[in-house]
């Protein structure tokens, strides 16, 4: 019997069976780090964007996760100030792709397929994964509690026709700075938005924040708890084709913890059938 999507989200919550290895981006000229299982050869991975004014240490133990679950995870450390570059970013993301993709990690031991590298990220990060994944043919995105991106990230999400997995908080799903809704809207592809329930923008932040005590940045450990096994099974579905993870991909499965958001577009005509 195939697992359901109460039990898939259990297992994927917790830390998978690989050992986790972790290394410097910065020998290979970019600063980051990139955690890998502790061996393999053709790999899916993943390159992460950190949000606004965060470090990619505050985005370790997500990172440590998809790796014991077999994905390498690579996150730059770049463009932390409050004038970041969204598009700067988003070319980092690109080079870390190419970074994991293009040489051996660890001993020797581990190496990832060019063709299974997908993007993703946090906030700020979250557009410029959107970004950075523009005619670039990645087989799948994720953008996690997406912020605005200058040059916004919806006219890039119309460009796409691979899929998508948009996460919003419920906290913040239509506040100003959150726009997972009009990327799902403008996806070129298949995007799935799912909000996950009581969860605000800064959740997925680990540890903490110099402003955490006024409940800016704070970390949420239920909120990494869901995101990281939504994550996972998203990728693992379409980065390593094993279907048992298919209800991650599949618009209209109810997934414990999270509400799946229609379109704007579906709610008008709700609103006019029903008026």
């Amino acid at each position: 019997m195939a697992p359901t999507p109460k039990n898939l989200v259990t297992r994927l919550s917790k830390r998978g069976p690989n050992p986790v290895l972790h290394g410097d981006l910065a020998l290979a000229g970019l600063p980051g780090s990139v955690y890998t299982p502790a061996e393999g050869f053709s790999l899916p991975a993943v390159v992460f964007g950190h949000g606004w004014m965060t470090s990619a240490a505050r985005y370790r133990e997500t990172m440590i996760h998809l790796a014991s679950w077999g994905i390498v995870a690579a996150v730059p450390d770049t463009q932390r100030s409050p004038v970041a570059s969204h598009l700067a970013l988003a070319a980092d993301l690109r080079s870390a792709a190419d970074i994991v993709a293009g040489v051996r990690l660890g001993p020797g031991m581990i190496s990832v397929a060019a063709d299974r590298v997908a993007f993703a990220g946090h906030g700020m990060g979250g557009g410029a994964a959107v970004i950075a994944a523009a005619d670039h043919g990645a087989p799948a995105v994720a953008a996690v509690f997406p912020a605005p991106t200058a040059p916004p990230a919806e006219v890039f999400a119309a460009r796409q026709g691979g899929p998508a997995l948009v996460l919003a908080p419920a906290r913040d799903l239509d506040s100003m700075n959150c726009n997972a809704r009009a990327i799902a809207e403008a996806w070129g592809g298949q995007a799935i938005l799912r909000s996950v329930d009581k969860a605000s923008a800064s959740g997925l932040l680990e540890g903490r924040a110099l402003l955490g005590a006024f409940g800016l940045g704070k970390s949420e450990r239920g909120t990494q708890r869901v995101t990281r096994a939504l994550l996972t099974g998203y990728l693992l579905y379409h980065l390593t084709g094993d279907t048992q993870y298919a209800p991650f991909a599949t618009p209209d499965v109810e997934i414990p913890h999270t509400t799946l958001v229609p379109e704007a577009a579906d709610e008008d005509q709700t609103s006019h059938l029903l008026g």
